[in-house]
């Protein structure tokens, strides 16, 4: 087990470098970081270590059929998670990443990954955030839910998150406080006709507007 949590100040360019470093570290070595991105704090581990996984859904209070989101810091490494993006995939990422829409894809068989009751499929976004970014080019996709135990509010400091989560977690990178704590919106490409599952920072006239129609449950 990894000694107390290590907090880098990423508004300061030194610790930045250092903390994204000690960051992609820890997710190589299979443990727990608090990243920020352009919605709230997210916890996050190496998506391909189901130990990992685990205990990030542990870290939080979850149980494995609430499986998290994948972060990709490429659309080529989307690409690769997924069977295929559908007839719509494709042009909903180039018009919305990076940024808050999240689609949820048929996974990749051919992957041995675990990141829980997924039924098949994985839920991917890219996030329109620099330090994010940068921690995902260097570690790969990232199994990544928001930083809060479950049932809490979401964090939208590196404190706040550090509060709930204390030592399951090796570094927290400080991005400052995240500018927006909408969700992303999640889109299910799953179905003939795309699905929304979670209303959030794009709005459904805007997906449409891109793919025509998006179903939803009102």
């Amino acid at each position: 087990m990894h000694a107390v949590a290590t907090t880098f100040d990423c508004t300061d360019l030194e610790q930045r470098a250092e903390g994204l470093t000690e960051a992609a570290a820890a997710v190589r070595r299979g443990d727990l970081v608090v990243l920020p991105t352009d919605t709230v704090y997210g916890i996050g581990a190496d998506a391909f270590t189901p130990a990992a996984v685990t205990a990030l859904l542990e870290a939080k209070g979850r149980g494995r059929d609430m499986p998290p989101p994948v972060l990709v810091g490429t659309v080529r490494a989307a690409g690769a998670l997924v069977e295929d993006l559908g007839p719509y995939g494709q042009d909903l990422i180039d018009a919305f990443w990076p940024g808050p829409l999240t689609l949820v894809c048929k996974a990749n068989r051919a992957l041995s990954w675990d990141l829980g009751d997924t039924k098949g499929t994985v839920a991917i976004r890219m996030p329109l955030h620099p330090v994010a970014l940068d921690l995902l080019k260097e570690t790969g996709p990232m199994a990544v839910s928001s930083a809060n135990r479950s049932g809490a509010p979401a964090a939208v400091t590196a404190a706040e998150a550090e509060a709930q989560l204390g030592d399951s977690v090796s570094v927290y990178l400080d991005g400052g406080k995240t500018t927006d704590n909408t969700p992303s919106t999640i889109l299910d490409l799953t179905t003939a006709v795309p699905r929304l599952l979670r209303r959030g920072a794009i709005p459904v006239e805007k997906l449409r507007g891109i793919i025509g129609y998006v179903a939803t449950d009102d």
